[in-house]
């Protein structure tokens, strides 16, 4: 990992709140355990994951990183920008989406190169609105894949909302699942700590429960946070 960026994956944190934030945080970490989330080596290997992750599974998007790090290219935006775009939208493939994830993934790459330095390293040392309103300017990155670079990649302090954590949250009774993207990730910031371990494994375990049970139709037998569901909440 490059020097002066936090660790991708940093220990599990304990929250002692009584907020029922904090208490559903508990229930799923003493269920779950901690999630070593996001699954990547380098920060650079989570913005290439972040943006192929859209629109399709994690699998999907996983294997995609597996073969562009079995190219060698993983080392640097200039190494994957080298590779031919035919190649790149090859190698890509399993991600779905492939030939417009490769163009979106190239002018990130380009972007890197040119406005950061050529490393994630330069978009970390950028303050994070003016970071964020860089990535909301390039093509194809909305807020969830902007904040899950900033969150995962760059160390910054930003909570990252899914469709998981806008489910999860409406159905145990936090908020109004309709609200906007930026509200809800407002209403986190509001009362987590400002603690960018817990901000991480907050999001990695509602990711965890929404895969597991808080699907589309719910599978609430067995979930960590069933006993937190609100009656009639869909």
């Amino acid at each position: 990992m490059s020097p002066g960026l936090p660790p991708v994956r940093l220990p599990a944190p304990s929250w002692e709140g009584s907020s029922r934030a904090a208490r559903i945080y508990r229930a799923a970490l003493a269920a779950l355990g901690p999630s070593r989330w996001w699954p990547a080596e380098t920060p650079l290997e989570v913005c290439v994951g972040a943006i192929l992750a859209q629109n399709t599974s994690w699998k999907g998007a996983s294997r995609a990183v597996e073969n562009l790090l079995a190219r060698g290219v993983m080392d640097s935006p200039r190494a994957l920008l080298a590779l031919p775009l035919e190649e790149l939208e090859k190698e890509i493939r399993p991600s779905g989406y492939f030939r417009q994830k490769a163009r979106r993934l190239r002018i990130f790459l380009e972007w890197l190169q040119g406005e950061c330095g050529g490393g994630v390293e330069g978009l970390a040392r950028l303050p994070l609105e003016e970071a964020r309103r860089a990535l909301l300017a390039l093509e194809g990155i909305g807020p969830e894949t902007a904040d899950s670079i900033l969150c995962y990649g760059a160390g910054k302090l930003v909570f990252v909302v899914d469709a998981y954590t806008r489910r999860i949250g409406g159905r145990h009774g936090l908020f109004d699942p309709k609200l906007p993207y930026e509200e809800i990730r407002a209403w986190f910031e509001a009362r987590l700590p400002a603690d960018l371990a817990l901000y991480r494994e907050y999001h990695a375990l509602l990711v965890r429960i929404g895969a597991g049970w808080c699907r589309t139709r719910p599978s609430c037998k067995g979930c960590p946070l069933s006993r937190f569901a609100r009656p009639g909440l869909p």
